[in-house]
């Protein structure tokens, strides 16, 4: 296995999937592979944080269901710092670019006249929104696995449970839902601070599968605790709705 193979293991080795052949391997990788090693400690911590924040009996078919996407699925290589990158392969490049980016600017380059034009400003939105995500994602880790999170958990609507997780220290706050139906057609769920009574506009939570994680808009600041309600497609300034739930934040 190959130095730039070994870089996109991270992930399984996390989450004990990898074959004791293969494990092996990793370890001994991961002596003399800083990045790698980071990796593995924020994505074992992250792991555990949701874990905890949210703990639900997985459907009979979701083995099957995970087994069969495996197959199929490509992780992408972490980023590795500059000098790493070029002894294992330009591994450290990998990430920078979502599958759906790289789709994107292969078929800029592939493209002829003003098609080739147009996919290429295509690619260039994709990678911004790719970048967007993905730092939206490294965001909603670091809450997750920040040293001072603490969890509050709490019932929604219809069986669904939520979850809060705060970290002062990072004067942030997210947000799982687990069992959340489906918003009605032209709604959307919205998500507030409860500044002493005010309620401050917090993100949209979009459950499509039931469940979400979110990163909450803003900062925690003063916020005692957070609510959520069924507003209008778009969100709205002020709650228009009763809320769906009230949960005071966890006691520092």
């Amino acid at each position: 296995m190959t130095t730039a193979d070994l870089h996109t293991l991270t992930g399984a080795y996390a989450l004990h999937a990898l074959a004791p052949a293969e494990r092996a391997e990793f370890e001994r990788h991961l002596v003399a592979c800083h990045a790698c090693s980071q990796e593995v400690r924020e994505l074992t911590a992250t792991a555990a944080r949701l874990g905890r924040a949210v703990a639900v009996a997985p459907p009979p078919a979701l083995k099957e269901q995970v087994l069969r996407r495996i197959a199929t699925e490509r992780q992408e290589p972490p980023r590795v710092p500059h000098h790493q990158a070029r002894s294992g392969g330009g591994a450290g490049r990998g990430r920078a670019l979502s599958r759906f980016a790289l789709a994107a600017c292969l078929a800029a380059v592939a493209g002829l006249g003003g098609v080739a034009v147009w996919q290429n400003q295509e690619a260039r939105d994709a990678r911004q929104e790719a970048r967007a995500a993905q730092l939206r994602s490294e965001e909603l880790a670091a809450v997750l696995a920040a040293p001072d999170a603490k969890v509050a958990t709490g019932g929604l609507t219809n069986g669904a449970t939520g979850s809060v997780i705060v970290s002062r220290g990072g004067n942030r706050a997210a947000f799982v839902a687990v069992g959340m139906p489906k918003a009605p057609s032209g709604k959307v769920y919205e998500l507030w601070y409860n500044d002493g009574g005010t309620m401050r506009a917090a993100g949209l939570l979009d459950p499509t599968t039931g469940s979400a994680s979110v990163l909450m808009e803003g900062p925690v600041d003063g916020a005692s605790g957070m609510g959520i309600t069924l507003e209008p497609a778009g969100g709205s300034e002020q709650p228009t709705s009763t809320p769906l739930a009230l949960m005071d934040f966890p006691a520092l």
